[in-house]
């Protein structure tokens, strides 16, 4: 069953987009037609639309969408309100009143989506309540927390199981961006998901460029920093493996010029906020966290995400190294690590009390350790890791595959990597360019100085509005204003992102900002 011209038309007015992504269409069909899905879709491919234009269609009924983060949920909550649809999330973070408010109006069916955490749902006064509410279906977001084979399994993911029992006519969706095959299968055993229409997009990013270097401490830092410099007005995510090492590496930075913000768990909630808004809104463009940052950051022109130690597992680095380049463009994936990863990687997987978990902790671990030191091409390895057979054995986009850029050389090792130099750079960079061709837009180029002007009057506006900078629009909506700079509201309905509604709430100041930013240039 097709989702015909009317999720179409919906995607045209709340999302400002003309054309679905992959597999995004065929979910939606899916939904629509009541069956329960399975998908596993990496990062940038566009889950949240799959549950959230199927609610838009649905008048009267409300899609409950189960997500593990509070700031995740607020996120999407406030992107939805933007668009004209209505939405919210019951939270701890939230009044009494307000809690008892947004839990009345879901039984009158005021909301097209409702936000709950699995915490939330395991409480014994939400079933009766949530059987009040006209439910479209379930959305089980960051699916693969529910198996105990998934590298971020959370016990409370286990208590969805009984939402088959309680609500048996009603579809579940479970939506992941990694999930091996085992997890898979045992997210569909685990929420009892009967006959689903399984939907797997492929685990090959082709703009990500993969490299990986094992460095001692010296190097490492020396390493960073030519990294950063390299990458100096991109966007920058840096993965540090202790709240320690984050602050560390903040004040070093800052003595080498580099200004950067931290990000970890132990932060008070209302300063994590803050440094997230100010590298969501580019005021800084290198932020430093643990693994507590970047579930659901919807930031699409990150250029670069550097990790400083070996995660725990292929899926977690994928996750998270998956948060650069969701625009389509060049970005690099960059794994500094040292030998001493190993050590700490295996002291925690040996506190691990349960013999099947620690089972599974080693094998995420011998996986992990393969991929670092492995001479095979990286992006066919995390391929082959998660059960996608490539027919290609080259991806010309890892330091497997091609020569690492300079700026990548430990100083030490320059004298061994110039005599392969000449003979791979002139292949390898034309390689890699044509590859990623596909992405550039055709026509006039963005124009920084519009585009600097355009992202200070978004900061104002979502300061004005109290809300993320992201919301009011998406890094490459910025940058196709910036490039097409319209003069009217009908050609920014034309740009992507900008529904109806959008227009109209910031429409004529986006007029007035490129007007004002014309004539500044022609009065100089």
């Amino acid at each position: 069953m097709s989702s015909g011209p009317d999720a179409l038309k919906m995607l045209k007015r709340h999302w400002g987009y003309e054309s679905f992504r992959p597999l995004q269409e065929k979910i939606i069909s899916s939904l629509i037609a009541g069956h329960d899905v399975c998908a596993v879709m990496p990062t940038s491919a566009g889950k949240s639309l799959c549950y959230q234009l199927p609610a838009s269609m649905l008048p009267g009924k409300t899609v409950i969408v189960v997500s593990p983060l509070i700031a995740l949920m607020q996120d999407q909550v406030t992107q939805l309100e933007q668009m004209g649809i209505s939405a919210a999330g019951l939270n701890s973070t939230l009044s009494s009143e307000k809690q008892f408010k947004t839990m009345y109006l879901a039984k009158q069916g005021a909301y097209r989506l409702l936000y709950l955490s699995p915490e939330r749902l395991a409480r014994a006064d939400t079933l009766p309540w949530l059987q009040k509410v006209p439910i479209s279906f379930f959305a089980i977001d960051e699916a693969h927390c529910i198996s105990e084979w998934g590298h971020e399994f959370r016990p409370d993911y286990r208590q969805l199981s009984s939402l088959r029992e309680h609500f048996p006519d009603r579809p579940i969706a479970a939506f992941t961006a990694s999930a091996t095959r085992q997890v898979r299968h045992d997210i569909i055993d685990q929420l009892r998901l009967h006959n689903p229409d399984k939907y797997i997009a492929s685990f090959h990013r082709p703009n990500l460029r993969y490299f990986v270097r094992q460095c001692d401490e010296s190097d490492q830092f020396a390493l960073l920093v030519k990294i950063l410099n390299k990458h100096a007005g991109s966007n920058v995510i840096v993965y540090s493996p202790t709240i320690r090492r984050v602050s560390e590496t903040v004040e070093q930075l800052q003595q080498q010029g580099i200004t950067a913000l931290g990000y970890h768990a132990r932060m008070n909630g209302e300063q994590r906020k803050i440094n997230q808004e100010r590298w969501m809104a580019d005021e800084v463009r290198v932020l430093v966290g643990t693994i507590a940052f970047g579930l659901g950051i919807n930031k699409s022109a990150v250029r670069s995400v550097i990790h400083l130690a070996l995660p725990k597992s292929i899926e977690q680095y994928y996750q998270e190294a998956g948060r650069a380049g969701r625009d389509g463009q060049p970005s690099d994936c960059i794994l500094l690590w040292q030998e001493k990863d190993l050590g700490l990687l295996a002291y925690f997987v040996n506190q691990i009390a349960d013999p099947a978990e620690k089972q599974r902790a080693w094998q995420r671990y011998d996986d992990i350790c393969r991929y670092a030191k492995s001479s095979r091409c990286r992006h066919r390895q995390i391929c082959l890791h998660f059960g996608e057979n490539p027919k290609w054995n080259s991806c010309n986009a890892c330091d497997i595959c091609i020569e690492a850029p300079d700026w990548l050389e430990i100083p030490a090792a320059r004298s061994r990597a110039e005599h392969s130099k000449s003979r791979k750079r002139t292949s390898s960079n034309q390689k890699f360019g044509r590859q990623s061709a596909f992405v550039r837009q055709p026509g006039r180029e963005i124009d920084p100085g519009l585009r600097e002007h355009l992202r200070v009057w978004r900061q104002s506006a979502a300061k004005k509005r109290g809300v993320p900078a992201f919301s009011v629009m998406h890094d490459t909506s910025l940058d196709e204003l910036s490039r097409l700079q319209p003069d009217s509201l009908d050609r920014i309905r034309e740009i992507q992102g900008f529904g109806p509604r959008k227009t109209e709430m910031y429409g004529r100041e986006i007029l007035a900002a490129i007007r004002q930013f014309r004539d500044r240039a022609s009065a100089r």
